[in-house]
C-alpha cells in the first residue's frame, strides 16, 4: 500500500485532483467529508462543539452551521485550536477505520486540507501539493462558492502559505492552467505513484 497526502490551499483545485486520482483507481479518503461525518447530529463531537461555542453554531434543524462556526474560529487562533482539539482525533480514528478496508497494493490518497498546518507530512509515503497563486485562489472561491473576497483572504492567511506547502511536497501539481493541462499533469503523477507503489 502506498499512502499519499494530498493538500493545497482553499480554491487550489485539490478536490479536482482527488476526483481524477479516484478515477484512475486510487482509494480517496476525504478528510473534509470525514470531518463532516464526525459532527453529524447526535455525535459526541457536535455536543462538544455546542458546549464550547454555543447554540448559535447550529442550524434550525440541529446541524452544524459551518459558515457561522468558520466565521468564529477563523478570526481567533485560540478558538480554531480548540475546534481542532475536538474534531481532529475523531477524524483520525475514522480515517484509520476506512484505511483498514484498503486492499493490498492500493494507492490510498488522503485529501487533507491542513496537512502542513497540523504537521502531518511524515505520516505519508508521498506528499502531493496542488499549487496556485493566491489571487487565483481568491478569484476561484469568490466565483465558485460566492464567499466574499475578504473572507477568502482571511482563510488563506489562516492556512499555511505556498512556500510552506511546497517545502513538504514530494510532488507539486501546478493548477493555474486549463482543465486539459491538469488532466495531463494528474496522468503523469498517477504514473509516478504507480511506479513508487511497485518499488
Amino acid at each position: 500500500m502506498l499512502t499519499v497526502g494530498l493538500t493545497g490551499g482553499i480554491g487550489s483545485g485539490k478536490s479536482s485532483v482527488a476526483r481524477r486520482l479516484a478515477e484512475y483507481g486510487a482509494l480517496v479518503i476525504d478528510a473534509d467529508a470525514v470531518a463532516r461525518e464526525v459532527v453529524e447530529p447526535g455525535t459526541p463531537a457536535l455536543a462538544e462543539i455546542v458546549a464550547e461555542f454555543g447554540e448559535q453554531v447550529l442550524t434550525p434543524d440541529g446541524r452544524l452551521d459551518r459558515p457561522k462556526l468558520g466565521a468564529i474560529v477563523f478570526a481567533d487562533e485560540a478558538k480554531l485550536a480548540r475546534l481542532n482539539e475536538i474534531v481532529h482525533p475523531r477524524v483520525g480514528q475514522r480515517t484509520q477505520e476506512l484505511m483498514e478496508r484498503a486492499g493490498e497494493g492500493t494507492i490510498v490518497v488522503y485529501d487533507v486540507p491542513l496537512l502542513v498546518e497540523n504537521g502531518l507530512a511524515d505520516r505519508y509515503d508521498v506528499v502531493v501539493v496542488v499549487d496556485v497563486p493566491v489571487e487565483t485562489q481568491v478569484e476561484r472561491v469568490v466565483a465558485n462558492r460566492g464567499m466574499p473576497a475578504d473572507q477568502v483572504r482571511a482563510r488563506i492567511r489562516a492556512q499555511a502559505d505556498r512556500e510552506q506547502r511546497r517545502a513538504v511536497a514530494d510532488i507539486v501539481i501546478d493548477n493555474s492552467g486549463t482543465e486539459q493541462e491538469l488532466d495531463a499533469r494528474v496522468a503523469e503523477v498517477w504514473q509516478e505513484l504507480q511506479r513508487r507503489a511497485a518499488a
